[in-house]
């Protein structure tokens, strides 16, 4: 027969339709308010924590829906926001600063569901409330950052190359590192060591009065790197303040070469985040006190400059307060393995100064132990007694103590790490400890969860009315066939929900308007099928004919226009930004989809309602 699919065709179409349904439902149930409850400062979240807050909750007479302990954090689910609220406060004022407690929307998809890993699709922050920030990066600060240490390396090689100088100094642009000389003779000198170990740099020298000048100048290839290495180092570091938020989904990327996009979804409290962002956080090297017994300093007797700290496990630790270097002089990081012993390593680049105290201290301590101290700077304000009151907290804690194996200066490896995790945290702590050029906030947006509410209102509004309108369109231009392109169609939306759920993509007010213009231009494919039928009826071929040939013949027609327009969408993606890129996503979700739907699910149906059966005529 012309009009029927094979069996195995129409049970694709039953899989098809099963997964559609199945990772669509779980947009269907909503969220829960609730708390979210991660560990900070190598903490862990254990049934411990989980008792504690529920006897923080008992006492305030809150009775959440549900406790749940993950592998790293704890949710705890209420009934609505009023308990969220009560209990955000109450929490964390019991669990302290070693825990971060968000307030969080968790998904209330059923069990059966999450069995298959049927999650609901993420919702942008237009849709779901929050903070936008744009934060523009002072680059010139950070050429002169990159200068600066040229400048302290070239004084350091003249001095020990005995070359006369009468002064080394970034000039007044700080873009180049400007030395002044007497003589030529002696510039001629100096250029040439310098050359030996500064080729990455470019020379010019020029004669004012009695006096010559050398310029040593970064390149353009060394310009570029500087400004992306300072970029992504600020992403980093953002990327870790917006951590200690305990954000759900936070977008951090970069815009452009100079900018950095932060969005916050379910934040609304601006001054929260801008003093998590903004919080400063550094790192010390001290060397760890070997002479004096710290049972004795922990009952009181600290030798005169020595000091005791603790590591992130709460141990205590006796550590000189002289400091070694800071995070400052910290160039670069990275975590590695040793090649003798196999363990886990952090290799470590200092600027010149940096590298003449290491070089000192280590000559002087081979075989003693050296600690490097975390320190943060956090500004916090918080509602006493119906006024603000804004506090700074200062965290001192030790995150490594290893061996000194060796003399070293500029470049060394600290070892004595547990794992190559906690390796890739020390080198992300030494490399993002602070913000590598100024950054500054040029934009600032706030979304209150009630806009959200009314965008997604509003969007799911259109989509109705964009979908109503159409089948009655079809119903009334094509009659039967019109209402199978309805069902199609409708198939078509369920479809387009379960990718976006299933690659846990965000939906942003943008992609409802690409769902939107996908309803439109998903019964493009079924009008020219069926206006093709029509003109095979005119032609005086039987239906069952006409039908087959109105699908075969148009096919290359639909294909050829729903790729163009596919085509469109990417290029979108590849070029567009934020918003542009969620309108592409769901439109080339869309047409995909809709080539499916269109085609096989309406020929499907036309087969098992038509195919096989002796017709007159066409309901169409």
């Amino acid at each position: 027969m012309l009009n029927q699919y094979p069996l195995w065709k129409y049970l694709l179409l039953i899989v098809f339709v099963a997964v559609g349904v199945i990772y669509t439902l779980p947009n269907l149930y909503g969220d829960d308010p609730s708390l979210q409850i991660s560990a900070t400062r190598m903490q862990t979240v254990d049934a411990t924590t989980r008792d504690k807050v529920a006897e923080v909750l008992k006492a305030q007479q809150i009775e959440p829906l549900s406790y749940t302990l993950g592998l790293e954090s704890l949710l705890v689910r209420f009934a609505n926001t009023d308990d969220q609220i009560k209990a955000y406060s109450s929490v964390r004022e019991a669990l302290g600063r070693s825990f971060v407690v968000a307030l969080n929307l968790a998904p209330a998809t059923p069990d059966w569901l999450r069995s298959f890993n049927a999650l609901p699709m993420y919702l942008g922050l237009d849709l779901r409330g929050g903070v936008h920030f744009l934060m523009g990066i002072d680059m010139e600060a950070a050429i002169a950052s990159a200068v600066a240490r040229y400048t302290d390396d070239v004084r350091t090689l003249l001095r020990d190359e005995k070359v006369r100088y009468l002064t080394v100094e970034s000039d007044e642009r700080n873009d180049r590192v400007e030395i002044k000389f007497r003589d030529q003779e002696t510039l001629t000198l100096a250029e040439d060591r310098l050359r030996k170990d500064f080729r990455e740099l470019t020379y010019h020298s020029e004669q004012r009065g009695d006096l010559y000048f050398l310029y040593l100048s970064l390149s353009e290839a060394q310009q570029r790197e500087v400004r992306q290495f300072a970029l992504k180092q600020n992403i980093t570091t953002l990327r870790n303040r917006v951590n200690e938020l305990g954000v759900a989904e936070p977008v951090i990327q970069q815009q452009g070469d100079e900018r950095i996009v932060v969005q916050l979804p379910g934040i609304q409290d601006t001054a929260r985040a801008k003093e998590i962002l903004g919080a400063t956080a550094t790192l010390e090297y001290h060397m760890v006190d070997e002479e004096h017994d710290l049972q004795s300093a922990l009952a009181g007797r600290v030798p005169p400059g020595s000091r005791i700290y603790h590591d992130r496990n709460g141990q205590p630790v006796l550590l000189y307060k002289r400091v070694v270097i800071t995070g400052d002089q910290v160039t670069d990081a990275a975590s590695g393995l040793d090649p003798q012993s196999g363990g886990p390593l952090v290799s470590v680049t200092l600027d010149s100064k940096g590298a003449r105290r290491m070089s000192n201290n280590t000559r002087e301590n081979v075989g003693k132990r050296m600690a490097v101290v975390y320190i943060e700077t956090k500004t916090e304000t918080r509602m006493v007694n119906g006024e603000p009151e804004r506090s700074t907290e200062r965290i001192e804690e030790v995150i490594s103590v290893a061996v000194i194996r060796e003399h070293f200066s500029k470049r060394f490896q600290t070892s004595g790490l547990d794992s190559s995790d906690e390796a890739r945290n020390l080198a992300l702590l030494l490399r993002a400890g602070a913000l590598a050029a100024p950054i500054e906030i040029l934009e600032e947006r706030t979304i209150g969860p009630s806009l959200g509410q009314d965008n997604i209102d509003k969007g799911l509004q259109s989509v109705v009315i964009g979908f109503l309108f159409v089948i009655v369109f079809m119903v009334v231009k094509y009659r039967l066939f019109g209402m199978i392109a309805n069902a199609a169609l409708a198939f078509n939306v369920v479809m387009i929900v379960a990718v976006l759920s299933m690659l846990q993509a965000t939906l942003t007010l943008p992609g409802i308007a690409g769902i939107v213009l996908t309803v439109g231009m998903a019964v493009d494919a079924n009008v020219l099928i069926f206006e093709r039928i029509r003109e095979e009826l005119r032609s005086g071929n039987t239906p069952q004919a006409s039908i087959h040939a109105g699908y075969e013949k148009a096919f290359s027609t639909i294909a050829d226009a729903n790729i163009t327009t596919l085509i469109a969408a990417l290029v979108l993606f590849g070029f567009g930004t934020g918003p542009v890129k969620g309108f592409a996503i769901t439109l080339s979700i869309g047409i995909i989809t809709s080539m499916i739907t269109a085609i096989m699910g309406t020929r499907a149906i036309v087969n098992l309602t038509l195919g096989g059966k002796r017709l007159q005529k066409l309901s169409i």
